[in-house]
């Protein structure tokens, strides 16, 4: 019997409620999402966590730390459980890889951020990572390349015969008065 896959996102309550997909299409448009469907997945996660806080509200304080710490890491600006309770869908988002490479200047556009990571241009700590939704930790962020090699560009005619005529001009070009003295005084010696 085939294991049953987990469930990876909620989808709203109303499908076709004009504010919540004016809310979800400017969040796709913001952040170069695929579709809605990567919004309702990031709203899951941040749901996931949220739950576990809510369930460490009574816990001790070193389970409380511990949880708070590892959300740090994950680069969650958290300080305590209740900040953690306060995280929400556009925070997550702001930790995916495409959204971090245009932050750190590395594309211009989220859409060329994501063409960028789909085809393995990208690489962290020399692993390429081919999933825009890769969810990028504090300590990762520091570790990304962007590996693109460009093709030489070729020249056309006209800057080949301007390219050729600058050499010609380097060769043909007189010598200095400075360098016919240091001549003379060599008397043909190199040094």
């Amino acid at each position: 019997m085939p294991i049953r896959s987990k469930k990876i996102y909620n989808r709203p309550r109303k499908m076709f409620d004009k504010k919540v997909m004016a809310e979800e299409q400017a969040l796709v448009k913001k952040y170069g999402l695929k579709n809605r469907r990567e919004v309702w997945k990031a709203g899951f996660a941040i749901g996931k966590i949220r739950d576990i806080a809510k369930k460490l509200i009574g816990a001790s304080d070193e389970n409380k730390e511990k949880f708070v710490k590892q959300q740090k890491e994950k680069g969650f600006p958290v300080e305590t459980i209740a900040d953690v309770l306060a995280l929400n869908t556009e925070e997550y988002l702001k930790r995916r890889l495409q959204s971090i490479l245009v932050r750190k200047g590395l594309c211009t556009k989220p859409k060329q951020a994501r063409q960028f990571i789909t085809h393995k241009h990208v690489s962290i700590n020399k692993n390429i990572i081919n999933a825009p939704s890769h969810l990028t930790t504090a300590k990762e962020e520091q570790e990304i390349n962007l590996d693109i090699a460009l093709p030489a560009k070729k020249l056309t005619k006209d800057e080949e015969e301007l390219l050729q005529e600058i050499k010609h001009k380097e060769n043909d070009k007189p010598k200095s008065e400075d360098e016919e003295v240091e001549g003379e005084n060599n008397n043909g010696r190199r040094n």
